[in-house]
């Protein structure tokens, strides 16, 4: 099974007066996911399951990436700030060994997820990048790191 985190893209700066929860993407995050979303598109990754965290950052980077791919974005309370390895074994449970899943949410939570699906070891994960994480085993689920893309590669390779 392949798994694939994208965290969501440039989004607002926090500002104490407004909710954590409502901060959108920025004219930058947005252009940028679309960018690594046509990508995605080009390499072939066909998510059959495609997971959003509730906050709004998330859920328009799942929009973006959702019309790119021609996906459909199912929003999860489970992806928001405090998603772990557990709620990736809930999401995948009964899913087929060659079937492709897309989860869209934060930092430092998909770090920490990769990097004990791969048995340990740094991951950096920056705004608008994916890993994909190839699981060979799903109960619990234990893989390997294939690809992590930044951002600012597919920067350069656009210009």
């Amino acid at each position: 099974m392949r798994l694939y985190f994208f965290r969501h893209g440039i989004a607002e700066d926090f500002v104490e007066e407004a909710s954590d929860s409502a901060r959108a993407l920025t004219r930058e995050g947005s252009a940028r996911t679309k960018a690594m979303a046509r990508v995605l598109l080009t390499i072939g990754v066909k998510p059959r399951r495609l997971y959003s965290s509730p906050l709004l950052r998330a859920r328009q980077t799942a929009d973006i990436v959702a019309q790119v791919l021609g996906a459909k974005v199912t929003v999860r309370k489970a992806v928001a700030p405090g998603f772990n390895v557990e709620a990736v074994a809930t999401l995948i449970t009964g899913l087929r060994n060659t079937d492709e899943v897309m989860f869209i949410g934060h930092e430092p939570d998909f770090s920490t997820i990769i990097s004990q699906l791969i048995g340990g070891g740094d991951v950096i994960m920056k705004k608008g990048g994916v890993a994909r994480v190839d699981i060979g085993i799903q109960h619990p689920p234990r893989g390997a790191l294939v690809w992590l893309l930044a951002p600012k590669l597919i920067d350069r390779l656009e210009h």
